[in-house]
């Protein structure tokens, strides 16, 4: 009986067997690196998407921001595209980006398979809510007839404020200024409706590290004294200089002295920079800006009155 050589047999199978392997490392290796490549462009989109959702409704300063923001991720992910941007509505005006980055990303392995490159995404949607309720509201009211607020009148007036310019807001303690309700003017509120007289220390505590709950717009009393001008007020004040605070905006000053009411209809971002007290005035110097808020989104877009004012919840929807 003639026994048949299987020498050629065998090389023919290890040469199937190492091509088999050899594609199975292109895949793990080449996939991994598209993986990590797909995931530092949705880092870039996300970081783009978030940074264009604070400027919403205005298109042009949203895209102006996603693209500065995904110029600067891009530094993390060479090679990444400028962005395509999208807007669309979902509970009022322009409330939605949607930013898609593209990056090329070579093979290694798989460049012996013809596949020399790939193309992977990031995509991102951001919405930017307007709230109904918010936390860490500082206790300082800001009248929402101050010339750069931009606000209707009316009963339910709505805002286009001016951000970044510098302004002053003038200091006043209504109860020894008569209830005085002039347009700039602004005084202490009582956040806490349950405490009917909080301390200085509490006011101070308020504007350092804003009130913890949840406040939604509507009355509020005003705190009784000129707390501003104590030593704990103006420590705290001290330590805000060039952070960004939230303020209550409020239309209507209602009734004297401790009785006094504030109507509160939203909230504004502002960025202190300086101050001066004496006796029981002042002003505090800064400029306006749109606030990323931790809030309650309002049903149906509604922000209660404070439409337009630029305090806002950012949230990915993706």
């Amino acid at each position: 009986m003639k026994i048949m050589n299987q020498k050629g047999q065998s090389m023919v199978v290890s040469v199937v067997f190492l091509t088999v392997l050899m594609g199975m490392a292109a895949l793990v290796i080449d996939v991994g690196s598209w993986y990590r490549a797909h995931r530092a462009a949705q880092s870039t989109a996300d970081a783009s998407a978030l940074a264009g959702a604070q400027a919403l409704p205005d298109t042009s300063k949203a895209t102006a921001l996603a693209n500065e923001y995904a110029g600067k991720n891009a530094g993390a992910s060479p090679g990444v595209t400028g962005p395509q941007i999208t807007f669309t509505r979902q509970g009022f005006e322009t409330d939605t980006i949607q930013v898609t980055v593209t990056k090329p990303h070579p093979g290694f392995f798989a460049k012996l398979f013809g596949l020399s490159t790939v193309s992977v995404k990031g995509r991102a949607t951001a919405r930017a809510w307007n709230v109904s309720n918010v936390r860490g509201v500082a206790p300082i009211t800001v009248n929402y007839k101050h010339p750069l607020l931009n606000c209707t009148r009316g009963s339910k007036p709505t805002c286009n404020p001016t951000f970044g310019v510098p302004t002053t807001l003038t200091l006043e303690d209504i109860h020894t200024s008569g209830g005085k309700d002039a347009a700039g003017a602004f005084g202490l509120i009582n956040l806490d409706q349950n405490d009917p007289n909080p301390g200085a220390n509490t006011l101070a505590d308020w504007l350092l590290n804003g009130y913890p709950d949840y406040l939604p717009i509507g009355k509020y009393e005003s705190a009784t004294g000129a707390n501003f001008n104590n030593s704990q007020f103006l420590s705290a004040l001290d330590q805000q200089i060039g952070k960004e605070l939230l303020f209550p905006v409020y239309r209507l000053l209602k009734g004297p002295g401790g009785n006094a009411m504030y109507d509160i209809i939203g909230w504004v971002g502002y960025v202190v920079t300086s101050y001066t007290t004496s006796g029981s005035a002042g002003v505090i110097n800064g400029s306006f800006t749109r606030y990323v808020a931790d809030g309650i989104p309002s049903e149906h877009g509604s922000g209660g009155g404070s439409e337009g004012l630029g305090v806002h919840k950012i949230e990915l929807t993706n």
